[in-house]
């Protein structure tokens, strides 16, 4: 199995460094030339390449100047800033409550094209119900200690939820079996839910596949995800989001999502399932 994406942010600082280092070996310099070069010491220059310091961006235009590779240091800022954002803590996203983090994609949701969706626990946010993103938002403001903004939250996340209906968006969503019997909320809650997935799967820009339990794995159940135009993944773990968007790892998850796509079901096998777990509520 792949490393946890825990891994990724400083696994894109490394590369930086990399690339830092193998500009200054290109150029012929030592680590004291090129401290010498840069004007700072050379306890610098090995704690960046160690990458046990973030390089500011004057420190990487100073670099790439000092060893004759100006054209470079765009692509290298730009490169350190997305290292910097990859990671982010759900405490710091969520410190001021729930609806801001809702407001705050939307930009990004609107500007999509083609999303490609996968949860293995809970419905995607692009289905859920009002009812159904109450109680589940009310299980996270209460976990992580947030203020209870969760009525205004919900209310943001459905009016979210309108892209999949407008025609100009296509959202491919594959779901594990078990996302239809994990009860959050009550059985009205849920009830609506399931009956809610029965009309999305209606929507010309949705395509909605479940992953049977039964269906032989030709692929694990990784952490949820959601692939934007495929330039720009999003991870979910319990602790941070983790923000994709090296190509070679994007493509990592496309791989997983299409590996993913060949185990699901669709169409009235997938109503079927949705059918049958709605008469096992009680």
């Amino acid at each position: 199995m792949p490393s946890s994406p825990f891994s990724s942010a400083q696994a894109a600082r490394e590369s930086v460094a990399v690339r830092l280092k193998e500009l200054r070996l290109d150029a012929g310099l030592t680590m004291q030339g090129l401290a010498d070069r840069c004007a700072w010491n050379k306890a610098k220059t090995s704690r960046i390449e160690a990458a046990r310091t973030t390089p500011s961006d004057a420190d990487i235009r100073t670099w790439c100047a000092a060893c004759g590779a100006d054209g470079q240091a765009a692509d290298l800022i730009a490169s350190s800033r997305s290292a910097d954002s990859m990671y982010v803590e759900w405490r710091r996203m969520q410190r001021t409550g729930l609806r801001r983090l809702q407001q705050v994609n939307v930009p990004l949701y609107e500007r999509t094209q083609l999303f490609r969706v996968y949860c293995s626990r809970v419905m995607p946010g692009l289905l859920q119900t009002q009812g159904y993103a109450h109680a589940l938002l009310s299980l996270i403001a209460d976990f992580r200690s947030l203020p209870n903004d969760v009525g205004e939250a919900a209310a943001a996340r459905v009016d979210r939820s309108h892209i999949i209906r407008d025609g100009i968006h296509r959202v491919v969503m594959l779901i594990e079996e078990d996302v239809l019997t994990h009860r959050i909320g009550d059985e009205a809650v849920m009830a609506g839910q399931l009956g809610h997935l029965l009309t999305a799967m209606a929507y010309p820009a949705v395509s909605l596949g479940i992953i049977p339990r039964s269906a032989p794995r030709v692929m694990w159940g990784p952490e949820t995800f959601t692939v934007f135009d495929d330039k720009r993944v999003h991870v979910e773990l319990l602790a941070a989001k983790v923000t994709v968007t090296t190509p070679t790892e994007v493509e990592v998850y496309r791989k997983a999502f299409a590996r993913l796509a060949e185990m699901a079901v669709y169409g009235p096998r997938a109503r079927s399932l949705i059918s049958k777990a709605i008469d096992a509520i009680e």
